[in-house]
């Protein structure tokens, strides 16, 4: 049996700073995406696109203060091991495109899917990260984002199944 070299052990990491760089496009983009689609949903839903806009904000907001810490500087080289679920959060960048008069249904199923890859991700990161205030800053937004997709699914089961919102 063949020991694995440092090299090989570190393939299947990120550094600190890459994880909050990739977090960063992730919030950016959910945010940006429901900003402009406010003015295309219909005005009962409207509501609903705007708090996501708004939840999207302040996580980015988070991250970007979070990584402009004097005191995070040190962590942004630190490797952890890159989770399991890392492909579904990347692929969540990609944005679908839901036409000129959006979907209710398809807006929720779209923002239930990013809400539980952020979810898997943000979990993962915080089994794995060093303690500190990445660590927290990772269980708090898997909180936050586990309690969102359980209020988005309560939404979508009236959308779906009661005819509305």
């Amino acid at each position: 049996m063949s020991e694995v070299s440092g090299k090989d052990k570190l393939a299947g990491c990120k550094s600190i700073g890459e994880i909050l760089d990739v977090a960063l496009e992730f919030e950016k983009t959910a945010r940006d995406f429901y900003t402009d689609l406010i003015p295309r949903v219909s005005k009962k839903f409207r509501w609903v696109v705007e708090s996501l806009a708004e939840e999207e904000e302040k996580h980015y907001r988070y991250f970007e203060e979070l990584k402009a810490r004097p005191d995070i500087q040190e962590f942004l080289s630190v490797q952890v091991k890159t989770p399991a679920s890392d492909h579904h959060f990347s692929d969540a960048v990609l944005l679908p495109d839901l036409g000129e008069k959006p979907d209710d249904q398809d807006i929720l199923r779209y923002a239930l899917y990013r809400e539980k890859a952020a979810m898997d991700q943000y979990s993962e990161l915080a089994e794995t990260a060093p303690e500190g205030p990445i660590r927290d800053l990772f269980r708090f937004l898997a909180k936050e984002e586990t309690e969102h997709k359980n209020e988005l699914e309560k939404l979508y089961y009236e959308v779906v199944h009661s005819g509305g919102v």
